[in-house]
């Protein structure tokens, strides 16, 4: 698992994403989410702008799976 460090209360998923190398741009979270490729602790999730929070834990598939550090 790999841990991406936030310098702020929380990140929206679609910033998450991008931080987190698993898109390039922040446009293209919209369609990895509509094809049901990202799980927020282990629930679907379909939203860009659903907030994440230290400790909370992102799996992409074919990306691998992220937990929200703080800095």
């Amino acid at each position: 698992m790999k841990q991406v460090s936030i310098r702020t209360e929380y990140i929206k998923l679609d910033q998450f994403l991008k931080l987190a190398d698993c898109i390039p741009t922040g446009g293209m979270a919209k369609a990895i989410l509509q094809e049901g490729l990202v799980r927020v602790n282990k629930e679907p999730e379909e939203r860009r702008g659903r907030k994440l929070y230290p400790g909370d834990i992102v799996e992409v598939d074919g990306e691998g799976t992220f937990e929200v550090v703080a800095e």
